[in-house]
């Protein structure tokens, strides 16, 4: 099974990234997942249902560190990858 996830955190501050912001980023990004997107409102990513999971406990723990407000995140099953 593939999931995809898409996460924001907050305060925003459109100047720079915040803290939270790269925490989270940096978190996924040393996850062992394919597809990760970086956006200025948002950031995404892909891979196996483990690593997904696993990725998603870490970026909630070190948003949350390094001072995130609220995280917002939606999971999905990609299609056609098995439920």
């Amino acid at each position: 099974m593939r999931l995809r996830v898409e996460f924001t955190t907050e305060p925003f501050d459109l100047d720079e990234p915040p803290p939270h912001a790269v925490a989270a980023r940096d978190a996924v990004r040393a996850a062992e997942l394919d597809a990760v997107d970086v956006g200025p409102f948002g950031t995404s990513a892909e891979g196996g249902r483990d690593e997904v999971l696993a990725a998603v406990g870490e970026l909630l723990r070190e948003s949350l560190r390094a001072g995130a407000t609220r995280v917002s995140l939606q999971l999905n099953v990609v299609p056609g990858e098995g439920a």
